[in-house]
């Protein structure tokens, strides 16, 4: 142990403590998860405290003034918090980065006093902060620094001392939460922070960073425990968002937060808010916090979805696909269908596909916005995320996706398939549907059936293959005016064909690209026209079953649900509307029918 005493730090010091602590919360990880029960029993604190000092780690470099790093550590944590706790831990950051004056380096006077202003930011930031958690945990260790103030000079004597306050007040959480006394249990983000310190006074000790160094850019895994207990989820959605520049102070936004669900967290300031609430509906949640200031980024992380793998996954195959797969939720939450959204921007507005916005408040959008609607693919990170969940409880994936003509999202979908499968040794099977909508629904159907059944991997590999041809979509435009706004149809051809009244019908080649397959004059006519190849398709093969879908055009949709029970005799698996990524280019008023053949 290094004897020597520290009589102040400068920026890079507290970077290099930073690391030290990180790299403890990743160590640490599993535990932390397995004793999360508190707000909701989901298991993944030691995963979101992980996900958020991973993210800080990856966006920081060291300054020698302190007021700098603390600075940049706070915005990065603001913008890579994740959950409850890591919202909470990213507002004490951003707490003393604001109470540290412009200075390259801090006696320990100094940093006591900006740790015991911090304090207040942490208890601003929750809604309804209760005792017995993280707060309480971070409140009593910077009571005890204060307390050292004036009288001890050396950091490394204080750190040490802490320890033992520390490990006191994390177990008194036993104590101060009922059901943290029934099970016996410290409270999980109290536990992360007294780990995030104990990395901390680990280097303090040893002062060596080499180690550190050579460390730190080791991979996360994030894995969920296996042990939990059974709960009711009141609020499914664990909803997260950045929003810049916010116009209404922090107690408003507080209140929105809490009329919508509960575990409701206001992180950092109006440049930069980060928000936290569970709630049910967070596209109505979104839709009302747009006028507040520029969403820039959301998180939405499915608590019932979660809590079934881990205690009641029907099966030992996981399926994912994404927001583009049109089928209804009743289905996907019967077969515990995985769907990660992707991203939609109004402007500089972010959304997440059908989580953060409906189907009717994108159309409204459409119609209402001076700024044409843009797609992008979903990261690679947020699939590297959900295959490592699934990875741990499941024993294989299979994860089929829109069309890669379409989206880079098959490929950072393959990219993080193969990471997982090399870190747990399981496969993860990922396809290109070369569809979407509808079309995707089916296949995405199909295959879940044959989980159900029992059917195995390699069998359900081989079949797969063979839906992604069986499926059909064939979608009626009424008017290319979206598709003019979008850019995939020139000013030009869209004024002629204005002008003429042309309704083209569009459907998928072989290889996933779209192509023209017919145009008229009227809808019905378009309607008819893909009736009559359906028809044709009919004569040859059977039809398994089919889903009518259409963009704010019930009307539209009713008529082909007529002619199609006509056609086939039986009703549609379900009349839907279509994914908002889909219908920015097909436009209000399209109608569509995707089929699959036997």
């Amino acid at each position: 142990m290094n004897s020597q005493p520290l009589y102040q730090i400068d920026g890079r010091y507290l970077y290099y403590t930073f690391i030290a602590g990180a790299q403890r919360i990743l160590q640490n990880q599993i535990e932390i998860n397995k004793i999360n029960v508190f707000p909701v029993n989901d298991k993944d604190t030691g995963t979101n405290l992980a996900s958020t000092v991973r993210s800080i780690m990856e966006n920081i470099q060291p300054d020698r003034s302190f007021t700098v790093t603390a600075e940049v550590i706070a915005e990065a944590a603001l913008v890579g918090a994740r959950g409850n706790s890591g919202v909470i831990f990213a507002q004490f950051f951003y707490g003393l980065s604001l109470e540290t004056d412009d200075k390259h380096v801090l006696t320990f006077d100094e940093f006591a006093e900006t740790v015991k202003k911090s304090v207040r930011y942490i208890y601003q930031a929750v809604a309804n902060p209760v005792e017995g958690t993280m707060l309480t945990v971070m409140s009593d260790w910077a009571d005890f620094l204060y307390s050292r103030k004036g009288i001890v000079t050396d950091f490394k004597q204080v750190f040490l001392e802490s320890l033992v306050i520390l490990k006191k007040s994390l177990l008194e959480t036993k104590e101060k939460l009922k059901i943290l006394k029934q099970l016996n249990l410290v409270d999980a983000g109290a536990k992360g922070f007294v780990v995030f310190i104990e990395g901390i006074i680990d280097l303090i000790r040893s002062r060596d960073i080499r180690n550190l160094i050579i460390e730190a850019p080791q991979i996360v895994t994030l894995i969920h425990s296996e042990e939990t207990d059974n709960e009711h989820i009141e609020f499914r959605y664990c909803t997260e968002a950045l929003i810049k520049n916010v116009k209404e102070n922090q107690d408003t936004v507080q209140a929105v937060l809490k009329r919508y669900g509960d575990s409701a967290v206001v992180a950092g300031a109006a440049k930069t808010t980060r928000i936290h609430v569970h709630t049910n509906l967070p596209a109505d949640l979104f839709n009302e916090l747009k006028e507040f200031g520029t969403i820039t980024s959301q998180k939405v992380d499915d608590m019932v979805r979660q809590n079934e793998v881990v205690k009641n996954r029907k099966w030992k195959i996981a399926l994912v696909t994404d927001s583009t797969c049109d089928l209804p939720q009743e289905v996907l939450d019967h077969y515990q269908i995985h769907v990660v959204p992707l991203n939609l921007n109004f402007g500089e507005n972010h959304y997440l596909d059908k989580v953060t916005i409906t189907p009717d408040l994108f159309y409204d959008l459409l119609d209402s916005s001076s700024t044409f609607p843009r797609t992008s693919q979903i990261n690679e990170r947020d699939f590297t995320n959900l295959y490592s969940h699934l990875a741990s409880h499941y024993d294989a994936v299979v994860s089929i996706h829109l069309t890669s003509q379409f989206s880079g999202t098959l490929q950072n979908s393959k990219n993080a398939a193969d990471r997982i499968a090399r870190e747990f040794n399981k496969p993860v099977h990922v396809f290109d549907s070369k569809n979407l909508s509808g079309a995707l629904g089916l296949i995405v159907l199909r295959t879940a059936e044959a989980i159900e059944n029992g059917a195995s991997l390699n069998e359900i590999l081989v079949s797969v293959d063979e839906w992604i041809h069986k499926a059909k979509v064939f979608v009626s435009v009424k008017t290319l005016k979206y598709m003019v706004k979008g850019g995939r149809v020139s000013k030009p051809k869209g004024f002629i064909s204005g002008l003429l009244n042309i309704k083209p019908i569009v459907s998928m080649d072989e290889k996933g690209k779209s192509i023209l397959i017919g145009k008229t004059f009227s809808q019905s006519s378009n309607i008819s026209l893909v009736i009559k190849k359906i028809e044709a398709m009919q004569s040859e093969h059977k039809i398994w079953k089919y889903i009518v879908l259409h963009a704010h055009n019930m009307p539209g949709a009713n008529e082909y649900t007529r002619q199609m029970v006509q056609l086939t005799g039986f009703e549609p698996l379900a009349v839907v509307d279509i994914s908002p990524v889909i219908g920015m280019n097909a436009g209000i008023g399209a109608t569509a029918i995707s089929i699959m053949l036997t």
